[in-house]
């Protein structure tokens, strides 16, 4: 028998593949193009903005969601409210520029309405103890989600990658948080809805999802983690896990431009999946090797960390470490020299 869920999700994915093809035909007559500079990993003028088709496709499937009663009301708004804001800022950014600091603003005020709704994070499993970590909690969680929808963003530079990704942490998240209240439904739904988008974004793209996308997908897993490690104490660490491609390429690149005094702020091309993609000359290998790692290695640690949660901090530390010492060795944060070719 088919679950109400798994036809939400379907209807969520023929949605998303849909309003892709519109928003797509809307920026072309438009002019809303993503126009190459020296900085770019396309060489070809590409419309932009096609993430708001997986924003309209998800905020629709969650109401409906909640109205079958799977989707808790503090979820349902800490996803709704914070996303909405976060993507609309991103959307703003496509069309006209908005400055970081606004930016941040909405981001940070998304995050604390996220947190408000769910709490912060309480506790965190390490070995056979429980950690409480009180009010500290609630600001790690406020940091940790404006990061992840910013390192989204960093990391949404070359085609089909932030929507393989997301499709991963979604659906591997799903699967292992299953009893987590409302979690597994949303992340399956999510999961789906960047299906819909992947086809468009797919190398050689049709169309970006632009910052309206790319920051609302970090929001959301972000969101979602933070629901299950209400549910599940080891949760924190099987998330971190499903994460740990993007987490680390961004944040590495981030700590070795600002040792170096580089304007963080600045478009750069110095993450180690766009060392690879000049490399190899394609973007398509590199989305497949990152769906490797994935799928090899982080996959099977985060379902070990489910397992065995007395051992899922030292699985996270294990999982991080090869995968940190792959972005460095693929040259996350190296300083790119000038003139470098572009890829697709």
């Amino acid at each position: 028998m088919v679950s109400v869920t798994a036809v939400i999700g379907l209807a969520a994915m023929l949605a998303a593949a849909l309003l892709t093809a519109l928003v797509r035909k809307f920026a072309l007559a438009r002019g809303v193009l993503d126009i190459p500079n020296r900085r770019s990993s396309h060489n070809q003028a590409t419309p932009r903005g096609g993430g708001i088709a997986i924003v309209v496709s998800v905020t629709v499937a969650l109401l409906f969601l909640a109205a079958r009663g799977s989707l808790p009301r503090e979820l349902l708004l800490a996803l709704v409210g914070g996303g909405i804001a976060v993507a609309a800022v991103g959307f703003a950014d496509d069309r006209y520029t908005v400055g970081a600091g606004p930016r941040l603003v909405i981001h940070f005020l998304a995050a604390a309405w996220a947190v408000y709704w769910l709490g912060g994070l309480e506790s965190v499993r390490v070995g056979a103890d429980v950690v409480h970590l009180g009010w500290a909690g609630s600001v790690l969680a406020t940091l940790g989600i404006v990061w992840f929808l910013n390192l989204f963003n960093f990391m949404d530079g070359i085609d089909g990658i932030a929507a393989c990704e997301a499709i991963f942490i979604a659906a591997a998240g799903a699967l292992l948080s299953r009893g987590s209240d409302g979690v597994a439904p949303v992340a399956w739904v999510f999961a789906a809805s960047c299906a819909g988008f992947l086809p468009w974004n797919w190398p050689p793209a049709k169309i970006f999802m632009g910052d309206v996308g790319s920051g609302y997908l970090g929001y959301v897993l972000a969101v979602l983690g933070l629901g299950a490690a209400h549910q599940h104490a080891a949760a924190p660490w099987t998330w971190l896990i499903l994460s740990a491609v993007f987490l680390l390429d961004a944040s590495v690149t981030l700590i070795r431009r600002l040792l170096r005094g580089d304007r963080v702020y600045e478009a750069h091309r110095s993450h180690a999946y766009q060392w690879l993609a000049r490399r190899w000359g394609t973007h398509r290998r590199v989305t497949l090797a990152m769906l490797l790692v994935d799928m090899l290695w982080l996959l099977p640690c985060a379902v070990f960390a489910t397992l065995r949660p007395s051992l899922a901090a030292l699985t996270a530390s294990l999982a991080l470490a090869l995968v940190l010492a792959l972005a460095v060795l693929a040259g996350s944060g190296r300083r790119e020299a000038p003139g470098r070719p572009t890829a697709r």
